[in-house]
């Protein structure tokens, strides 16, 4: 048996099946990507009876009924929302939701001079050539006759026979044929992903994650396009704020629901800490509900799955479509959300950039969750939730298959008394002596200062509330807080000026330190024998050259802080390699101190 049927319909018949409800569009509730541009060049293919590509379905795999009988599904367009979505709007005068939530008509123009197309703008609606909205010309109540008389009024050089015409070849344009490709309804639900995501990967870049919003958006019976919707607004609201009041006016149906009430304190809300997408949303969701971590699993699981029969059943879709629903409610929930921040910001991460792994992001989330759902109080959470996290942060966990390690690690977690008990197995078998004295010193050897190591290094200042180097006022959380810049310690210029021109060489992390610009600007380019010296005399006159350190206690905490040896002191080019490698121990020590704290 084939996987696909190939059949030929009409751009009008699709459309009316789009009305009917018999295809779903999964994304016609979501910002439409297409430049108003695309959407001409579109019209003007099928006006020339270009081939514009295939539109691919996939109907549900057959789930049998608590009755008996079999299921049969809509169809779920997995390949042309775009196209499909630009017709409804040029064709039919449908609204689109744009990036900001706000809907939009796309209004196409048409030249039947020149027969051309283009995007509606001011200067064509003072050209009385122009027809301005060719959705004017597909309505049921369009008179072609009165408005040839009208045109050609307007426009006498025009002929009324020649307008018939180009009218006429204009409104074929929902004759048009599109070939449709049917995927065989027993596809199994790990085929018909990965097809979806083949066939998307030339245009804008999709994923499991979509296909399972798609998935969620046409299941109707259980509730599915108001799981996408809070998925989907959330994710927006998250990192623009300013859409409540839009998604509020034209989402009406929505704005009077639950989920809506559950959401709507993120308009007020403000972080950058961690601004899930749609897809993190989904995961975190999924992997701590569920106990998996393959989002292939939940399209399978959601289409009724049974992995054990490999049998479709209403009943599993039922419960997943619950399960999921209440995994997602409980990710937006509020309490829940704003104590997960603040367990990170515990922990040191007090900015994005400190951070850059989403995966232990959305794994700590989901370890959160399960552990409240588990009934762990809350300094146990807390605890397991920041130590695993830099745990990750460590040993680079979820940097490759992370899928497959979310499906390990949160089936480990669940099935454990205590989650400290797995965590205290992965310490010794991962974060060894071994591990401190030669794997994570050979981390610290690079200069790339986004580095997790390095940010690493910054949470335990953040951790220790220390202060920026030469500074007795400024902490380097203000510094980072306030976006400011990382200072070499051997300053750059002084190196090169010294031989030193390799920049992975002078720029290496080990030779980088949060300091305010004034004392950055008063050292200069000198050695660090030099400005060292001068910060010792200042203590003993009181004229400040570099920083404001006074005391020499202060200024050997200073130093103890940001990891500078006393050697610093005597110090020179020649000694900078030296240099390096005492300051990686010292830092070494400080994250080993702090993962040991938390």
């Amino acid at each position: 048996m084939s996987n696909y049927n190939v059949n030929n319909s009409t751009v009008n018949a699709l459309l009316g099946w789009i009305e009917e409800d018999i295809v779903a569009i999964p994304e016609i509730q979501r910002p439409f990507v297409w430049k108003a541009s695309k959407v001409r060049d579109l019209l003007d293919s099928l006006y020339k009876d270009y081939p514009i590509g295939y539109i691919i379905t996939w109907q549900n795999p057959d789930a049998r009924l608590k009755d008996g009988t079999i299921s049969q599904g809509k169809r779920i367009l997995i390949d042309g929302q775009q196209r499909v979505t630009a017709l409804m709007a040029a064709i039919s005068g449908k609204e689109v939701l744009n990036k900001k939530y706000q809907k939009k008509r796309i209004k196409i123009a048409f030249h039947p001079f020149e027969k051309k197309f283009e995007v509606q703008n001011p200067a064509i609606l003072k050209d009385k050539k122009w027809i301005p909205d060719i959705a004017e010309v597909f309505s049921t109540d369009f008179s072609q006759f009165n408005f040839i008389n009208t045109y050609c009024q307007e426009n006498p050089e025009m002929n009324p026979d020649q307008l018939n015409a180009i009218l006429q070849q204009l409104s074929n344009i929902k004759h048009s044929t599109l070939g449709i490709i049917e995927l065989n309804h027993t596809l199994d639900i790990e085929t018909v992903t990965e097809i979806f995501i083949r066939i998307n990967s030339a245009g804008v870049s999709l994923s499991q994650a979509d296909f399972a919003m798609s998935k969620i958006s046409v299941n109707d019976v259980y509730n599915g396009p108001i799981i996408r919707k809070t998925v989907d607004y959330f994710s927006h609201l998250i990192k623009s704020p300013a859409v409540f009041d839009d998604i509020k006016n034209n989402d009406n149906e929505f704005a009077n629901s639950d989920p809506f009430k559950k959401i709507q304190w993120v308009k007020d809300y403000n972080t950058n800490i961690y601004e899930p997408s749609y897809s993190d949303v989904l995961r975190v969701a999924f992997t701590f509900k569920f106990l998996r971590g393959r989002l292939s699993n939940l399209v399978s699981l959601l289409s009724g799955r049974d992995f054990e029969t490999r049998e479709y059943k209403e009943d599993i879709i039922e419960s997943s479509f619950r399960e999921l629903n209440d995994g997602v409610i409980k990710f937006v929930d509020e309490t829940n959300f704003k104590r997960f921040i603040m367990i990170l910001k515990s922990a040191g991460i007090i900015d994005a950039k400190l951070i850059r792994s989403q995966n232990s992001l959305n794994f700590a989330y989901s370890l959160f969750l399960l552990l409240r759902e588990r009934g762990f109080n809350s300094s146990d959470i807390n605890r397991s939730v920041r130590k695993w996290l830099v745990i990750s942060i460590l040993t680079e966990r979820y940097s490759s298959s992370p899928e497959s390690m979310f499906d390990f690690d949160i089936k480990r977690f669940a099935n454990a008394d205590n989650p400290n008990d797995y965590i205290t197995s992965i310490e010794n078998g991962e974060l060894s002596d071994a591990y401190w004295e030669n794997t994570f010193m050979d981390n610290l050897e690079t200069s790339v200062a986004s580095s997790p190591y390095f940010n690493l290094y910054l949470m335990s200042q953040i951790y220790d509330n220390d202060y920026a180097f030469l500074s007795k006022s400024i902490r380097v959380q203000q510094l980072i807080e306030e976006r400011g810049d990382v200072h070499h310690v051997f300053p750059k210029k002084y190196l090169q000026n010294n031989g030193y021109n390799n920049r992975r060489h002078y720029n290496q992390i080990a030779n980088y330190v949060y300091t305010e610009q004034g004392v950055n600007l008063a050292i200069r380019d000198q050695a660090p024998n030099q400005y060292m010296d001068v910060v010792k005399r200042q203590i003993a006159d009181n004229k400040f050259e570099i920083g404001e350190l006074n005391d020499e206690q202060q200024l050997k905490e200073n130093m103890k802080m940001n990891c500078v040896p006393e050697s610093i002191f005597s110090m020179t080019a020649s000694n900078y390699d030296g240099f390096l490698e005492e300051r990686r121990r010292m830092m070494m020590i400080k994250i080993r101190r702090f993962y040991k704290c938390l």
